[in-house]
C-alpha cells in the first residue's frame, strides 16, 4: 500500500515523502542529545550484536569490496555507508542525518556518476526502488531523548514494487533486529562515552521501546 505524508515534519519526510514499504524502530536513552548524535556518528559494525552474523547470511557467506553489508573492523557504519553505496542526503547536527541508495534497477543500468541529494528526492524514472533511512534525535526531559530510526523504500512503477516486496519479505526479519541491535549499540555507546563537560548521563541505561 501506497503511504504519503501529509504534513512534513522530518528530513526523512523531505525525501522520501511518498512510499510503499517502511520500517520504524524507536528508544529512549537516558543521556543528552549531542552524545547520543555522537555516538549514532560513530557507532561500529562490531558494537552491534548479531550484526556481522546476519549480514553474512545476507551475503550468503561470499566475500565482497567494504560496504555496510561488509564493513571494515572498527569503522563507524555509517561513514562505510556514505562513502560506498550511501548518500548522505541531509544532516541537522544533534538531530537528524538522513541517507539514501538505490536498491533495485533494471537489468544492465549503470549510473552515470555520484547523484546529488536533490537528483534523488527528483528521481522517478520507472524501474527503479530506492530507499532512505534516517536517525532522529528527539529531547525527552532534562537529560534524556528518544532516537528513531526508519527506512522507507519507493518503488516507481509497479514491477519495481513487485520485485522489491518479494525482496522485502525475505530480508525484513533479519532487517529488523539488526535495527533493534542497531539502537541499543547506540544508547550503550552514549551512556559509556565521557561527557565533555565533565557532568554524567542522567541515568543508567536505555528503555527500550521496540
Amino acid at each position: 500500500m501506497e503511504k504519503h505524508v501529509n504534513t512534513v515534519g522530518t528530513e526523512l519526510d523531505e525525501f522520501m515523502p511518498v512510499y510503499q514499504f517502511n520500517e520504524l524502530h524507536t528508544t529512549r536513552v537516558a543521556a543528552p542529545k549531542d552524545k547520543v548524535y555522537r555516538a549514532i556518528k560513530t557507532t561500529t559494525a562490531d558494537d552491534i550484536l548479531f550484526f556481522r552474523t546476519l549480514v553474512w547470511l545476507r551475503r550468503m557467506g561470499r566475500p565482497g569490496p567494504e560496504s555496510i553489508l561488509n564493513p571494515g573492523k572498527g569503522q563507524s557504519l555509517l561513514d562505510v555507508a556514505t562513502r560506498t553505496s550511501f548518500l548522505l542526503l541531509s544532516e541537522k547536527p544533534d538531530q537528524e542525518i538522513v541517507l539514501g541508495t538505490l536498491v533495485a534497477a533494471p537489468p544492465g543500468w549503470r549510473p552515470k556518476g555520484r547523484p546529488a541529494p536533490d537528483d534523488f528526492r527528483a528521481f522517478h524514472e520507472p524501474g527503479f526502488a530506492l530507499a532512505a533511512m534516517n536517525f532522529l534525535v528527539e529531547d525527552a526531559g532534562i537529560g534524556a531523548c528518544t532516537v528513531t530510526t526508519e527506512t522507507r523504500i519507493y518503488a516507481t512503477d509497479a514491477s519495481a514494487r513487485r520485485r522489491f516486496g518479494a525482496y522485502w519479505r525475505v530480508i525484513y526479519p533479519g532487517s529488523a533486529l539488526i535495527r533493534r541491535m542497531w539502537l541499543r549499540a547506540i544508547a550503550r555507546r552514549a551512556l559509556n562515552s565521557p561527557d565533555p563537560s565533565g557532568t554524567d548521563a542522567v541515568g543508567s541505561g536505555p528503555a527500550d521501546n521496540l
